[in-house]
């Protein structure tokens, strides 16, 4: 999908990237075409599932959600059924941002946002250490986040 993107294309998700609500007005001025084909391609975009939909960027830090963990999470089964198991699992736990399958010494890295040490070493012992087929979990804190809000804009050359 991302070859059949023109640069009018690319136009739109770099304005939207940044900027999520900003009028069709506006929009279509920004990437130089008018309003109704501008219309149509973000129409294009949204219903071929590039553009997967809108949403409001929150302050973690600002709603006392500072702390940051990732989770290294080795599983004793890694068949098919117990890696749903554990996929279906982690989707009910708030406090999980993200959960990657890995290929690697490890099967699963989780990002996880509490709001300090305590917070964190209860949903590690009361819910992530409980989940379907975890066998051993090891724990990296960050100190500080770079660079955290998604993709970068879709440039020519920049692959998503």
């Amino acid at each position: 999908m991302y070859s059949n993107l023109d640069s009018f294309d690319r136009k739109i998700l770099n304005v939207l990237a940044v900027e999520g609500r900003v009028n069709v007005t506006e929009l279509a001025r920004r990437i130089g075409l008018s309003k109704s084909p501008t219309q149509a391609r973000l129409k294009r975009l949204e219903e071929n599932g590039v553009i997967r939909g809108y949403r409001a960027l929150y302050d973690p830090i600002r709603l006392g959600r500072d702390h940051i963990a990732f989770v290294e999470v080795k599983l004793s089964d890694t068949r098919e059924a117990a890696l749903a198991a554990f996929a279906k699992a982690v989707m009910q736990i708030p406090e999980v941002e993200q959960c990657h399958l890995i290929a690697g010494a490890f099967d699963y890295l989780l990002k996880v946002r509490t709001s300090g040490m305590t917070g964190y070493r209860a949903v590690l012992a009361d819910k992530i250490s409980t989940l379907p087929h975890v066998s051993n979990t090891s724990t990296y804190v960050a100190m500080q986040a770079i660079k955290e809000e998604g993709l970068s804009p879709v440039e020519p050359g920049n692959s998503l």
